[in-house]
C-alpha cells in the first residue's frame, strides 16, 4: 500500500454524527439487548474513608499525636501513602523527619487551598458511594470468591490519581478529578500530565471508572507477551470487565474518549484495521512504533490521520474480545482472564471489522 495515502482510507466524522452519538452515549450508553444480571440481592454497602480531612483536620498544636491517631485508622493506606506517594518516611526525600515533613505539607498555603477546593468540588460523597455499590454489586457477581473493596479519599498534590493496595482496597486522588475546567495545565504548563487529552477527563463523571480500573487491572494482569496483538487483547480484556462492573455507563466514560473520538473508532474500525494488516502491526513488538496505539495520546501514528484519537488498538482490541464472547457466550469473567493466547482467541473470534 502507498503509505501516501493512508489518511485517505480513514472517513472524517461530520458534526451531524458527532451530536447523534453524543445523544446515543449521553442516554443508554451500552449496547441494546445486551444482558445485564439481576443484582438487586447483592450485600455491597460503602462508606467512603475521606483520608484527607481527618488529616487535615489534625491540631497542629499537637500534630505529632494526632498524626499518630490517624496512621492508627488508616494502617495499610498509611504506609502507602506516606511512604511512597508523599515520601516523608524516606529520609533522602524528607531529611528533617516524617512528623515535620507531614505538617509541613498540611500547612503549606498551596496544599491548603487545594484541599478547600476539594471539599468545595466533594463536600458530600452520596452519590459516588451509591454509584461505587452498583459497580461492587457486580463485582460481587462476577467473583464472588473475591473481597468487596473499600474506597479511601485523598490528595497528593497532583501526583497519583488512583491505585489499588491491600486486599483490593482502592484509592482515590480527589484533586484529579475537579473538573475538565479547573486549571491544571496553568499549574505546571511543562508537565505532560496536565494536557488537555488527559485532564478533560479528570472530572466527577469518570471517577468511579477510573478508579475501578487499578481493580480491574490488578484481576487481568499483565500481557502475556510483547507483541502490538498481545497488548491490544490484554487491554481489551480490561475494558471489557469494566463494562461488566459499570453496565449502564456510557461508552465514552467507560473508553474515555469524547463522542467525537468514539464515532470516529467506530466509522473507522474496518479501515483501522486494515491498517494495523496492511503495516504489520500486529505482530510488531517494537513498542516505540505502537505505543501511541495502547496508551494515552493525543492522536494515533504518524502514518493515521490527524484526527485519530490515541489508544484505538484498545479499541480494536475490545471489539475483538467482544467477538470472542459472541462466538463463545459460555465464557465466564474468570475463563477470559486466564485465556492468554492472543492468537488463538484472535483465531477463535472470527474478527470482522464492520463495514
Amino acid at each position: 500500500m502507498n503509505k501516501a495515502y493512508l489518511p485517505q482510507m480513514f472517513k472524517t466524522l461530520s458534526l451531524a454524527a458527532a451530536v447523534f452519538v453524543l445523544l446515543i452515549n449521553s442516554g443508554c450508553g451500552r449496547d441494546k439487548g445486551k444482558y445485564i444480571p439481576d443484582v438487586s440481592h447483592i450485600n455491597a454497602d460503602v462508606e467512603i474513608r475521606r483520608f484527607e480531612q481527618d488529616l487535615f483536620a489534625i491540631d497542629t498544636s499537637q500534630f505529632e499525636s494526632g498524626l499518630e491517631a490517624v496512621q492508627a485508622a488508616y494502617p495499610e493506606f498509611s504506609a502507602v501513602f506516606f511512604g511512597q506517594i508523599l515520601g516523608s518516611t524516606d529520609p533522602r526525600i524528607a531529611p528533617e523527619g516524617h512528623i515535620p515533613y507531614v505538617k509541613g505539607f498540611v500547612t503549606f498555603e498551596g496544599i491548603q487551598k487545594l484541599y478547600d477546593t476539594c471539599q468545595i468540588v466533594y463536600p458530600d460523597l452520596t452519590e459516588v458511594e451509591k454509584g461505587f455499590e452498583d459497580a461492587f454489586r457486580f463485582f460481587n457477581y462476577y467473583f464472588p470468591e473475591k473481597v468487596t473493596p473499600t474506597v479511601t479519599t485523598f490528595i497528593s498534590e497532583y501526583t497519583v490519581a488512583n491505585f489499588i493496595y491491600g486486599e483490593n482496597d482502592l484509592a482515590v486522588g480527589l484533586d484529579f478529578f475537579l473538573g475538565e475546567d479547573y486549571p491544571y495545565a496553568r499549574l505546571n504548563p511543562s508537565n505532560p500530565n496536565f494536557s488537555n487529552y488527559l485532564t478533560r477527563s479528570n472530572n466527577r463523571a469518570h471517577l468511579i471508572s477510573k478508579t475501578l480500573l487499578p481493580l480491574v487491572e490488578d484481576l487481568v494482569g499483565p500481557p502475556a507477551g510483547n507483541r502490538l496483538l498481545d497488548y491490544m487483547l490484554n487491554n481489551g480484556k480490561k475494558r471489557y470487565i469494566l463494562e461488566q462492573l459499570l453496565p449502564y455507563e456510557a461508552d465514552t466514560i467507560l473508553l474515555e474518549y469524547s463522542a467525537e473520538e468514539l464515532q470516529w473508532c467506530r466509522e473507522n474500525e474496518r479501515n483501522t484495521w486494515a491498517y494495523l494488516l496492511d503495516e504489520e502491526m500486529l505482530y510488531s513488538t517494537r513498542y516505540q512504533d505502537f505505543r501511541k496505539l495502547i496508551e494515552y495520546s493525543p492522536t494515533g501514528t504518524s502514518m493515521m490521520p490527524p484526527e485519530s484519537p490515541g489508544r484505538v488498538g484498545n479499541y480494536m482490541g475490545l471489539q475483538i474480545i467482544k467477538a470472542y464472547l459472541d462466538r463463545h457466550p459460555d465464557t465466564s469473567l474468570q475463563d477470559l482472564i486466564l485465556l492468554d493466547d492472543s492468537q488463538r482467541i484472535l483465531d477463535l473470534s472470527r474478527y470482522k471489522p464492520v463495514r
